[in-house]
């Protein structure tokens, strides 16, 4: 089996902002278990140092640009023993806010220089830095390390690697002065190189040097070859269509799982729905909803940007004042929408419940106990909650994009007779469409043999990461054997 180095900014448990998170703590171990080889590098954000329990120092290091004192601390992954190489450099990622911008959410102004310094860390340990192991294979995640299939060019007998975007409107942009800064060489600044409408994109990079690319799923792998989802990277994206393949995202099935998650109100299983009326009323007890067993419970979770359709909920509200049924959010993000919200909750309050912000009991309660899940994401490369829905019995209703796509199978007469369908999928991405088919969706929760078909539907998709490990191990082989 091969071994691999994962290289992402970060990593549960140890820093979370998204998607990357969940995928890069829960892929490695899955990979382990497969028996590849694999060691994770993350930086030793202040928030992983305080989550990461027993350290060792197991290097020191000497990277161009970098003036600071640097080396790799070494960690393992609870539960699973995959071990983690955290790189140290507190004048970089010792600080108080997120990893990639401050409290208030403004970016590090060193961040080319924070993420540069991870992308020589990784060709250090590419090298043999560590008792000498030396990868087969480096996998870089998003724009963060999209200069490290760039700097490995120059390793002798390199390793072979795949860059997985996560979300293409993430490009990693900097200007001149941070290229410069960086002392990287001048032949990278051109249009076949980093260079991007007169700033340079780290995931620029990742995008031409890797010898393959993957997505978190195979609709976005489509999507971003066109100009509505490519964010002017389509062209670059289309020059490597025959190394770009989508993988789509597992989730873990250990941590969402409501038959043992210690996070609800009560566990339950297909076998017996009975928790799942138990966590309905602790969820409408929590947003000081009248407690009705009958009044189907809506939720959503996630960040509250445009992205993710959160004014098109709102513009749908008008639409579905008629209607039975009560909504809870989860979130935080845009000021003006988490107003919004926050004035929609005010004027319906027995109808409309919101907290902003993000409490992971909170989320699994709403997975729990609520009846339909909203995601109608203009663009969604992936997408977890879907997922996390269906094996909690929470039927889905997505916007037609990316995983959303790939992931719930839609409510129509064949795939209801087959019992394959799993939720409710609407398009284009606007209020109208929104409405229409959630009021489709309200009619069909009133019909309980139809409902109850939905949900063991749902509640029988295996979405484990061991079916995405298998495919990524077998793109790892073929791209192990190219590099001969």
């Amino acid at each position: 089996m091969p071994s691999i180095l994962f290289v992402t900014s970060e990593a549960v448990p140890f820093v979370k902002t998204g998607g990357l998170a969940d995928v890069s703590g829960s892929l490695p171990p899955a990979l382990q278990a497969a028996g590849a080889d694999v060691r994770l590098l993350l930086p030793a954000y202040r928030s992983v140092l305080a989550h990461a329990g027993s350290l060792e120092r197991v290097a020191e290091l000497d990277l161009p640009g970098l003036t600071v004192p640097a080396g790799i601390l070494a960690t393992e992954i609870p539960g699973s023993g995959v071990p983690v190489w955290l790189l140290d450099c507190p004048e970089l990622y010792d600080r108080a806010g997120g990893p990639y911008g401050d409290g208030a959410g403004v970016d590090w102004p060193d961040n080319a220089l924070r993420f540069a310094t991870l992308a020589r860390a990784a060709v250090a340990l590419s090298d043999g830095l560590v008792a000498g192991w030396r990868p087969q294979l480096v996998h870089c995640h998003d724009w963060q390390s999209g200069l490290v299939p760039v700097l490995l060019a120059d390793l002798p007998e390199r390793p072979a690697t795949v860059f997985t975007i996560h979300n293409l409107a993430y490009r990693g942009l900097f200007s001149r002065l941070d290229f410069d800064r960086l002392e990287l060489p001048e032949a990278l600044w051109s249009m076949e190189g980093l260079e991007f409408y007169g700033d340079f994109s780290f995931l620029k990079g990742g995008l031409l040097a890797s010898d393959w690319i993957t997505t978190v799923s195979p609709t976005y792998a489509r999507e971003i070859l066109t100009p509505e989802f490519g964010w002017g990277l389509e062209g670059v994206l289309g020059s490597r269509m025959e190394n770009l393949l989508g993988i789509l995202n597992g989730i873990d099935t250990g941590m969402w799982d409501p038959a043992t998650d210690p996070l609800i109100a009560e566990n339950y299983d297909a076998g017996d729905l009975g928790g799942k009326r138990v966590n309905k009323h602790a969820l409408q007890q929590r947003y000081g909803l009248p407690a009705d067993a009958e009044v189907p419970v809506v939720g959503f979770i996630g960040r509250l940007v445009d992205q993710k359709g959160v004014d098109l909920i709102l513009d749908a509200l008008p639409a579905l004042e008629g209607e039975a049924l009560q909504l809870v959010v989860l979130g935080s993000g845009d000021r003006k929408l988490e107003q919004r919200l926050l004035d929609a909750a005010a004027e319906s309050p027995h109808r409309i419940g919101v907290e902003i912000g993000y409490d992971e009991s909170l989320a699994h309660l709403i997975e729990a106990g609520a009846d339909l899940f909203l995601m109608p994401s203009r663009f969604e490369p992936c997408g977890l909650n879907q997922m996390y829905s269906q094996r909690y019995g929470t039927v889905p209703v997505v916007h037609r994009a990316g995983g959303l796509a790939d992931t719930v199978v839609p409510v129509e007469r064949a795939a209801l007779e087959r019992a394959e369908a799993t939720g409710f999928v609407f398009t284009p991405a606007t209020a109208q469409a929104l409405a229409v088919t959630l009021r489709w969706a309200l009619l069909c929760y009133r019909q309980p043999r139809i409902w109850e078909r939905l949900v063991q539907a749902g509640m029988a998709r295996d979405f484990s990461w061991a079916r995405s490990a298998e495919d990524y191990l077998a793109l790892y082989e073929r791209a192990i054997a190219a590099r001969g």
